[in-house]
């Protein structure tokens, strides 16, 4: 019993993730990555919000500056909040998934995506990204009415109700689910390529993983774009007024602006998505390390 015990002890030990873990990791990756690709993200849902119609006049650009930050403390707080859950609901339906041995098939990990980015739809980014849309909306205004995000949450409340937070939750929903599935399981295919000509116990480097990352964004990117042009419109000011439902809105781009539009914005979206990417399943993946050599028994975090 002794010999067997020691026996145990001497196996090295595997840090587990814990829910915890997944959260700081998760938020930290993603307050660093909205903060550092946040002009793309404005200029993508600034080229989304402009109406395509034959005889209409493209409003101008702002100089770059203060105005290209619109609503970035917005969507920090809540890509801060989306990462965390994304990565606890991800890790949580990849245990729930994952065979006796702890592995996973690409096909479950494909639906633990999915399910990862309903939840985390649900939960943070509808809200988040509304109030963001609201406000860089409001600034095609001359005389913007919202400041920031303290000031647009009472104003969306007023006028619009609690369902103003939840304006384009469908098409919301869906883009989410879709990223998550089709960016997760990127990343886990090409993690897993890579790790096959790794050496046992060898761990991926800094770049090789923010390369996978960058190329699981791109390929995210032209899968889910139609879907974030329909739910940046369905979050703008007059959505209702002029789409009424996504439905509605998806018939109306194309029948009166035509398909192309439907990918309006991709190239700034592409040029955040390869970079937070690679930021994000970088910083996610250091953070972990990091708390696995500064608490490697999991007493704490």
């Amino acid at each position: 019993m002794a010999s067997a015990a020691a026996k145990d002890d001497s196996r090295p030990h595997t840090p587990r993730t814990t829910v915890l873990r997944s959260i700081i990791a998760g938020s930290t990756a993603g307050a660093v990555e909205i903060a550092i690709t946040y002009p793309a993200e404005f200029a993508k849902t600034r080229s989304q919000l402009n109406r395509h119609l034959p005889n209409g006049q493209k409003l101008p650009w702002p100089p770059f500056g203060s105005q290209w930050y619109a609503g970035c403390t917005t969507l920090i707080i809540g890509n801060s909040l989306k990462a965390g859950i994304r990565f606890v609901a991800f890790d949580q339906y990849k245990t729930l998934l994952s065979d006796a041995d702890g592995k996973i098939s690409g096909p479950k990990t494909v639906i633990a995506g999915f399910g990862a980015g309903v939840t985390e739809s649900a939960l943070a980014v509808t809200p988040f990204e509304s109030i963001k849309t609201t406000l860089i909306d409001d600034r095609k205004s001359p005389k913007p009415r919202m400041r920031g995000f303290l000031s647009a949450v009472p104003i969306i409340a007023r006028e619009r109700g609690l369902r103003g937070f939840f304006q384009g939750f469908v098409p919301t929903t869906a883009r989410q689910a879709a990223n998550s599935a089709t960016r997760f399981g990127a990343y886990n295919m090409l993690k897993q390529l890579a790790e096959s000509y790794t050496a046992p116990g060898e761990k991926l480097g800094a770049a090789s993983t923010f390369a996978m990352g960058g190329i699981a964004g791109l390929i995210t990117v032209y899968v889910t774009q139609p879907l974030d042009t329909i739910k940046t419109r369905m979050q703008s000011i007059e959505a209702r007024a002029q789409y009424g439902n996504s439905a509605r809105c998806a018939a109306l781009i194309f029948k009166q602006e035509g398909v192309l539009t439907f990918w309006s914005g991709a190239l700034p979206r592409l040029a955040r998505l390869v970079v937070s990417g690679g930021l994000v399943f970088t910083m996610y993946e250091k953070s972990m390390d990091l708390m696995d050599r500064l608490d490697p028994e999991g007493r704490i975090i």
